[in-house]
């Protein structure tokens, strides 16, 4: 930084704001110049009535010293009143902010399976484009720098097997490219609800991190079918590893395939699907479970989240101050020395 040649690094801290960055240190100093304005006219009073009783002469036209009279008082009023502004002690600060930001490891985990199919979260779309959708947003929201604060954020998808699309990154563009290539299970040996397994897909990811938080964000819209790795097995690993797991159940229906009618036909309400294991899981890690029938729904789970999860900061402040005074300390030693001056030459006679 470069400084000024008449500032000078203080130890004293500003007291009455200026206006930026300038403040006074000492402001009731300032009191005194009513006081020497008080004296000065005080002063000038005086010598007139001095001058009063001195006997009517002649009138005489005035020299220009008679004209100037004024200038050595002035100057010796305006030295006063800046060495009262010196002890005031005018500042500049210098403050600057660090931010230290620690951000949050989240992994998201999306079913694939089949029956995210359906469309009753969203008329004429997909459960799984619903979903892609709001995690999209979610995850545009938590990545992008924010009061230098950005997660980083893993893709994980699961229908019979888990699969990690996109380790951790702070790159939102990559993660949004591999979010829009998630597709239905297309096979039928690929296909089922397998959530101990993706949970624990999401611990193995979320091991090797070595943030000071790490979440787990898991959306599926059924039960578990799949037991080479149990939801309570996998929620067991990740409160061994101080991983924090919500979970979400998002359908409205539950469908059951036909073949009388050539397809799937709705049921009923998803109030009767069991959702205990997605609550174990949550209570088990600290988190929460939720429950969404519509993409309005969903949206408002996600930012619930994102309001727990919020990003750790820590700021330092660093204040410098540097000292003004010379600024008024050396016009004030003028003025004093052009009013001694004058006073000694030219205004000897009539100052």
């Amino acid at each position: 930084m470069i400084l000024q040649a008449a500032e000078v690094q203080s130890a004293a801290r500003g007291t009455l704001t200026l206006w930026g960055e300038y403040a006074l240190a000492d402001p009731l100093v300032l009191a005194l110049v009513p006081l020497a304005l008080a004296l000065f006219w005080y002063g000038r009073a005086r010598a007139g009535r001095v001058v009063g009783r001195v006997g009517v002469a002649p009138a005489l036209p005035r020299s220009w010293r008679q004209h100037l009279s004024w200038i050595p008082p002035l100057l010796q009023l305006a030295g006063v009143v800046l060495a009262i502004g010196a002890l005031a002690r005018p500042l500049r600060s210098n403050v600057e902010s660090e931010r230290h930001s620690e951000g949050v490891d989240i992994a998201l985990v999306l079913d694939r399976s089949g029956s995210m199919q359906f469309d009753d979260l969203e008329n004429g779309k997909s459960r799984l484009e619903v979903v892609k959708n709001v995690v999209g947003r979610f995850a545009e929201r938590r990545m992008t720098d924010r009061d230098d604060a950005a997660d980083s954020v893993a893709l994980i998808t699961f229908a019979r097997y888990p699969r990690l699309l996109c380790p951790f990154t702070l790159d939102v563009d990559a993660l949004q490219g591999f979010l829009a290539q998630v597709e239905l299970a297309k096979h039928q040996e690929e296909d089922g609800t397998a959530i101990g397994v993706g949970l624990a897909k999401a611990v193995a990811v979320l091991r090797d991190s070595d943030a000071r938080s790490r979440v787990c964000v898991l959306l599926t819209d059924g039960e578990n079918n799949v037991n080479d790795i149990t939801p309570q097995a996998a929620a067991e690993l990740a409160a061994e590893e101080h991983i924090k797991v919500y979970t979400i159940f998002a359908a409205r229906y539950t469908y059951q395939y036909s073949p009388f009618q050539g397809g799937w036909v709705r049921a009923g309400l998803a109030d009767s699907v069991a959702t205990g294991d997605l609550e174990r899981m949550a209570a088990l890690t600290g988190g929460r479970f939720y429950r969404a029938t519509d993409s309005e729904d969903l949206e408002q789970i996600y930012a619930e989240i994102e309001s727990l999860e919020k990003t750790p900061r820590q700021e330092r402040v660093f204040e410098e101050t540097y000292d003004l005074y010379p600024w008024l300390l050396v016009p004030a030693l003028a003025c004093a020395a052009l009013a001694q001056l004058s006073r000694a030459s030219w205004a000897r006679r009539i100052a």
